[in-house]
């Protein structure tokens, strides 16, 4: 679970420093990076729940 979360870190980071590129320079590019990091960002979310469910049963 440790590194899920390790993970989930480092793509929000990504994804603030590409959504910030976006909005105060109207970096294109940067955008794009943004929104398929929060696919991803998604993805592993749902993921952690599971693992977190998982976790409290125990």
């Amino acid at each position: 679970m440790k590194e899920l979360v390790e993970k989930i870190n480092g793509l929000a980071a990504s994804f603030n420093k590409d959504a910030n590129a976006q909005i105060e320079n109207g970096n294109k590019a940067a955008g794009t990076r943004a929104r398929k990091a929060s696919l991803e960002i998604e993805k592993l979310m749902k993921e952690f729940r599971k693992v977190s469910l998982e976790a409290s049963k125990k």
